[in-house]
């Protein structure tokens, strides 16, 4: 027999609640407690606000329902009724509500979420976990209980006309993996999740809203598929799901028996052969697929004898209490049956917190339920965005004649607004009113008139009945355009509409899956190169371009994985979010990455804030930055482990014996060893660049040594707008050499150090620091964001300014090196101008852990890493300025390290 409890084992108090309100309640009570009833603050009929429900009332106070599911309305309104029938109710209500993706999805000044098969195309469950945590905390806050989600049927017919968009996609272990995370961050914040629709709504071209769908599949085909994703629910601990109405014969041949009214739905498949002890729901009872074979309260009663704990939307209460009473009278239903549900309920409740139920606090309700929308929808844009068709999208289109072609608007919205900031292009609307001499009036004025067409498909029908409700001149322009042109098309909406796009023709396309205004900025951002694409089409359009396909320029060297699966607390990993959303609030930083990996895999990875304090431009996690003095140990450091595994470089030899310019000089006896560990008696630093301003004219660059525009004379990259002379790098190395040596067995943390070093890389190598470093490492590492001179291969767009110089360069330093010195030796030095991006660091530093392999290639002997490992572990600490020597450790004539790796 099932268990009133389930499978966990109820505290004492929980038992002594449930008991205590179930001897309170009448044989009638107990039947209404097995109800959801519909609650709606807006009158659709009357189009306005409803403030007091009579019939609703009277569900409360003279039956005590179970239930509520709440509908359309504000949030403040909604809370008021929450309150409200909460403190008139002998017995505390379930609050439930259908909100798939978020609350926005029923309640106005609410942004709602993306849809699922949006989180469907990205690669990323974390992000699915921490989504539904954010709905999560959505429904906690205004008095939720249950929310109608997610929905784990795979849709596997694009025809689909009720699940369709709603679905994570058509392949079944997508479905489950990110259903039992979106699953597990409701419950974590203390929300039932409910797994829909049982036993599997995916493949069906009926509404059941309408009619009953039937699927004509076999058990085999069933269990293989459908049932999959039920079935990995089930094993995480959903708490509920709800029982869909499908005539699947299969299952159960009863002529129009809806799976949701099946004994042998309910009771034989779903708890004796699947063994889920769970919370049962139907579906929306009123709806056409059973009210048209089970009308006047007579579905109340089948859904009851099929083995249903609860029945959503029964319509007249009073009428199905009678129904069932008469059942009850009859034997078709048991009253020990009734009573077990009840308690089941009952034991719901206590567990999210109705025996202590507390009013909502409605000051600052609708910014609260608002908080973290606009960012998850960020986020999740970022991860889905799906490029397809041809891989050269990431061409420039600087200096090019663009056009922008709006299908489906009439006016402005902010991509198009961003085309014509972003690219200068002229901006055309065509929608899908047009008639198809309109249509050919377009072709011929947009054809052979740019060099790319941009195109955005806006505003189209969510489900396929109509094509989209895409008109025909519509289709027939786009296709002859890109035919005629190079173009890149964006579909801002359900992807099966690319079907219009499977030809060879078709140049790039973009499936962006929504068309809010974050989606539209995230997609120009796409194109001005601030990101790369990561999305995979979660459903098949055609046969070009099936499920899966998606170009994000190769699998990622670090994957990423659950965080609990490596051994960490996601919710701690939570914490992070915290100390960086502090850290901007607090004007510490405008925007950050932040990466967590171990054993090779990724457990945390998220971007926060933007580049600069007007928050004008979001921070990606592929958003580039300067290093600073991370070069050292990531560039010049791995240069100098790398000669030194292949004996070409002799650490107890001295500068003088690689590089003749030093020879005669007080630099010239300075063993490597001592230059590499900061203590050979160099300054700290040299500011070369005082001597090549004005100070009385507020530190402005002299003339006579800089030019505004480069020329054969000038060539020396500095910053925007000023060259430096090509002879002054001479100028640099003298005064290096001039400057003055410290004491001897001090440890002084010295730019100069690792200048030299830089140096002894080049002349050892025969090639330039930069070029070395990219040929030995980030090259063969598959390191595509990390080098110097940024500027020459990503758009400014993707780089995050450093800092506004007062003095000196006197301008936003974005993409030029910070560090003066290193600018004014072109941007390569061995102290500085390195940038990177988090993913690329994080290859770098699993190859260090793992003993110089990564992926099964070596790139480094093992005991060369070891040997630069083997002594002190505080200098990791040292060579990044953090530190001071240890006392004691002044005399030591062995070598210390230059960094500590930490697993």
């Amino acid at each position: 027999m099932l268990s009133v409890y389930g499978q966990s084992a109820p505290s004492p108090a929980a038992r002594a609640w449930v008991d205590s309100v179930f001897r309170t309640l009448s044989g009638d009570e107990k039947i209404a407690q097995l109800m959801v009833i519909r609650l709606s603050a807006i009158d659709q009929g009357a189009h306005r606000v409803v403030f007091y429900d009579k019939e609703v009332e009277e569900s409360v106070r003279k039956y005590n329902v179970g239930g509520i599911c709440l509908f359309q309305g504000g949030p403040l309104t909604q809370a008021e009724h929450i309150n409200y029938y909460q403190s008139i109710v002998k017995t505390p209500i379930l609050f439930c509500i259908d909100a798939e993706n978020g609350l926005g999805m029923r309640m106005d000044s609410v942004m709602d979420l993306p849809r699922q098969m949006m989180l469907g195309a990205m690669a990323d469950p974390s992000l699915v976990y921490q989504y539904g945590r954010l709905v999560g905390a959505q429904c906690k806050r205004i008095g939720i209980q249950v929310d109608y989600a997610p929905v784990v049927d795979v849709n596997n017919n694009p025809d689909n006309p009720v699940i369709n968009d709603r679905s994570f996609g058509e392949d079944k272990y997508k479905v489950a993996a990110f259903g039992v995370q979106y699953m597990k961050g409701l419950q974590d914040e203390g929300v039932m999740a409910c797994a829909k629709h049982f036993p599997g709504h995916g493949d069906v071209s009926v509404d059941s809203h309408l009619d009953l769908p039937v699927i004509n599949k076999t058990r085999r085909q069933l269990d293989s598929l459908e049932l999959y994703p039920f079935n990995a629910l089930f094993n995480a601990g959903v708490g509920s799901v709800m029982i869909a109405h499908l005539y699947i014969p299969a299952i159960d041949n009863t002529p129009n028996q809806a799976t949701s009214l099946s004994n042998k739905t309910v009771t034989k498949l779903l708890r004796k052969q699947l063994h889920y002890d769970g919370i049962s729901f139907t579906d929306a009872l009123e709806m056409k697929g059973v009210a048209k074979f089970y009308p006047d309260g007579e579905a109340s009663v089948q859904s009851l004898i099929a083995g249903n704990d609860m029945l959503c939307l029964p319509g007249d209460v009073s009428l199905s209490i009678e129904k069932i009473n008469e059942a009850i009278r009859e034997k078709k239903i048991k009253w020990k049956d009734i009573d077990a549900r009840v308690k089941r309920v009952l034991y719901a409740k206590y567990r999210y917190g109705l025996a202590e139920w507390k009013p909502v606090d409605t000051v600052h309700l609708t910014a609260d339920l608002n908080e973290g929308v606009v960012e998850m929808r960020r986020q999740v844009a970022e991860n889905a965005l799906t490029v397809l068709g041809e891989t050269d999208t990431a061409r420039s289109l600087k200096n090019k004649k663009v056009a922008y072609i709006g299908m489906g608007l009439s006016g402005e919205d902010a991509f198009s607004r961003r085309m014509s900031a972003d690219l200068n292009a002229h901006v055309y609307f065509f929608d899908y009113s047009l008639d198809s001499a309109k249509a050919a009036a377009a072709l011929e004025l947009l054809s052979d008139r740019y060099d790319e067409l941009i195109i955005g498909l806006h505003n189209y029908a969510r489900f396929p009945a109509h094509d989209f409700r895409i008109s025909g001149p519509v289709v027939w322009l786009l296709k002859a355009l890109q035919q005629r042109n190079r173009t890149v098309t964006f579909a801002f909406g359900n992807p099966y509409a690319l079907k219009n796009d499977c030809n060879e023709q078709s140049g790039t396309v973009v499936a962006c899956y929504d068309d809010d205004e974050v989606t539209q900025e995230v997609a120009a951002d796409w194109l001005a190169g601030k990101f790369r694409a990561k999305g995979h089409l979660p459903v098949t359009v055609c046969d070009t371009w099936k499920a899966g396909a998606g170009l994000t320029g190769g699998a990622p060297l670090l994957p990423k994985a659950d965080p609990a699966a490596l051994g960490f607390d996601p919710q701690r990993l939570g914490n992070i979010d915290a100390i960086c959303k502090e850290a901007i609030e607090k004007h510490a930083t405008p925007g950050c990455v932040v990466l967590v990996a171990k054993d090779g895999k990724i457990a945390y990875e998220k971007a926060f804030g933007h580049m600069t304090y007007d928050n004008t431009e979001p921070v990606y996690t592929e958003t580039l930055y300067d290093l600073a003095s991370c070069t050292k140990i990531c560039a010049t450091t791995m240069a100098v482990m790398k000669l030194y595994d292949e004996g070409r470089l002799d650490l107890q030899k001295t500068l003088g014996d690689y590089l003749p310019w030093v020879r005669g000089s007080n630099k010239e006896g300075l063993r490597i060893w001592d230059v590499l560990l900061h203590q050979a008696r160099l300054n700290a630093f040299i500011p070369f660049y005082k001597e090549t301003i004005d100070s009385s004219r507020q530190g402005a660059p002299l003339p006579w040594i800089y030019a505004t525009t480069p020329d054969s004379a000038h060539h020396i990259r500095v910053a925007e707008g000023l060259y430096l002379r090509n002879d002054w790098e001479d100028t640099l190395y003298t005064r290096i050499l001039q400057s003055p040596l410290g004491p001897e067995n001090k440890y002084v943390y010295s730019d100069n150090d690792f200048i030299f070093m830089g140096k002894v890389v080049e002349a050892i190598s025969g090639m330039s620091l930069d070029e070395y470093v990219q040929r030995t490492w980030y090259g063969p590492l598959g390191m595509s964001s990390t080098g110097f001179k940024p500027r020459e291969r990503f758009p400014l767009s993707r780089i995050a300014p450093t800092a506004q110089e007062p003095v000196f360069r006197r301008q936003l330093i974005r993409g030029d090196v910070h560090d003066p010195g290193a600018a004014m030796f072109g941007g390569v030095a061995g102290h500085a101008g390195l940038f990177s991006d988090v993913d690329d660091l994080a290859v770098l530093e699993e190859m260090l852990l793992n003993g110089g392999t990564l992926n099964g290639h070596t790139f480094l002997k093992k005991e060369t890493i070891d040997f630069f490992t083997a002594y002190h572990s505080d200098i990791s600490r040292r060579g990044l300025g953090f530190d001071k020597p240890e006392k004691d450790n002044a005399h030591r004539k062995e070598p210390y390290p230059f960094f500590r790796l930490h697993r």
